[in-house]
């Protein structure tokens, strides 16, 4: 019999509060095979702030050829203006992306590079050096009009095509995003090879680089079962920020080898066993996650969901 809540156990120097970046309505459902219908997805980001989640990535303004599964952002992210108190990031790839986001009025925006020539090429068509040029003027516009600013850095890890990273060239790719005005900066383990060492080591060369721990985000993928893990070396070292996908929803369109995010729930669990506070109701949000899983036909990975919900694998 599964308890509905572990035992609360503090460990010394963690912090006392995390904030989740929830990104399964946008990096969960753009993997989707089919598409998902839009009043489903506005239900979906309406019932994760019911249970608690204050920043809940929202959509993406790519080009519908590109992203087909996300080609309703001019619908979708209007119906979530009722929601009061919740941060509603979109990701923009470019200029165009950035005035369709601006002219309905978002003020949380997300660029996505990459740390790695082959990523840079098979995501975005261009080099690292040149996505970092056509960002320039997207994060320059966005911070002027008053914006808040994401960065998003991708096989900061391992990459598929050019295998294990060197931390200096993801420290590279980093502060040269960083430099062009980011708020924040989201480190991607884009195919779930990092381990723990690997995680303090960049986020140790990172500070030295100048880039603070408060401003670091980090994003796992469970490939390997090592999601959890990474993100407790990255709590032990400060950060507060981690990105989680309800029901552990997505994976990566451009690399095969990548399964899903860390599931939500999965991490709200142990934070909960830590004594970390999240604001989030555990219950609810992995019955929002069954509600999902069940609109697309699956079972929902996340071993919490399975656990709390009574779902079959």
């Amino acid at each position: 019999m599964t308890p509905e809540l572990p035992m609360v156990t503090p460990a010394q120097n963690l912090p006392e509060k995390v904030r989740i970046h929830e990104v399964g309505p946008r990096d969960g459902l753009q993997n989707e095979k089919s598409t998902v219908p839009t009043e489903v997805k506005a239900e979906f980001i309406h019932r994760l702030a019911e249970a608690g989640l204050t920043t809940i990535e929202a959509t993406s303004f790519v080009h519908p050829k590109w992203v087909p599964q996300l080609a309703d952002a001019e619908t979708l992210f209007p119906a979530l203006q009722d929601l009061k108190g919740v941060h509603l990031p979109v990701l923009v790839p470019n200029e165009r992306g950035l005035t369709r986001a601006l002219s309905l009025g978002a003020s949380r925006l997300a660029v996505f590079a990459a740390a790695t020539e082959s990523f840079a090429k098979a995501n975005l068509n261009r080099t690292v050096a040149e996505s970092l040029a056509m960002f320039e003027p997207v994060v320059a516009r966005a911070k002027e009009g008053g914006a808040h600013v994401r960065g998003y850095l991708s096989m900061c890890f391992g990459d598929p095509w050019e295998g294990a990273v060197p931390v200096r060239q993801v420290v590279a790719a980093a502060t040269a995003l960083m430099d062009l005005g980011c708020d924040e900066l989201s480190l991607g383990d884009t195919i779930g090879v990092a381990t723990p060492g690997h995680v303090t080591a960049l986020l140790t060369a990172l500070n030295e680089a100048g880039v603070a721990t408060p401003r670091i985000g980090v994003h796992f993928h469970d490939t390997y079962g090592q999601a959890l893990a990474n993100t407790l070396a990255a709590l032990q070292h400060g950060v507060t920020t981690v990105d989680a996908s309800a029901g552990g929803l997505g994976g990566c369109p451009y690399a095969k080898s990548a399964t899903g995010n860390l599931a939500t729930e999965d991490l709200v669990w142990m934070l909960r066993g830590l004594g970390i506070e999240t604001g989030v109701d555990l219950d609810r949000l992995s019955a929002t996650s069954a509600w999902m899983a069940a609109r697309l036909g699956r079972p929902s990975p996340s071993r919490t969901v399975r656990a709390l919900t009574h779902q079959e694998q």
